[in-house]
């Protein structure tokens, strides 16, 4: 597995794009990876909303935290 090259925190989530499923375009889209970098979702803050989120690669955390509000964790 390739080595993901840019990292998102999940306390940056709902409220910053207002939708409930963030996924590798949307990240890419809000300047926060080129279209070639993977991306690791990171555990880091509070999440606050129920959300599905699609990336390369997740932190343990991260998933902790999506799947307690009832969200879901996708790897691509």
């Amino acid at each position: 597995m390739a080595i993901p090259n840019s990292f998102f925190n999940l306390d940056e989530a709902p409220e910053r794009y207002g939708v409930d499923v963030i996924d590798i375009d949307i990240m890419k889209q809000a300047g926060l990876a080129s279209k070639t970098e993977l991306i690791k979702v990171l555990g880091n803050g509070e999440l606050t909303a129920k959300l599905e989120v699609v990336a390369n690669a997740f932190s343990k955390s991260a998933i902790e935290k999506i799947e307690a509000l009832g969200g879901k964790a996708q790897i691509i």
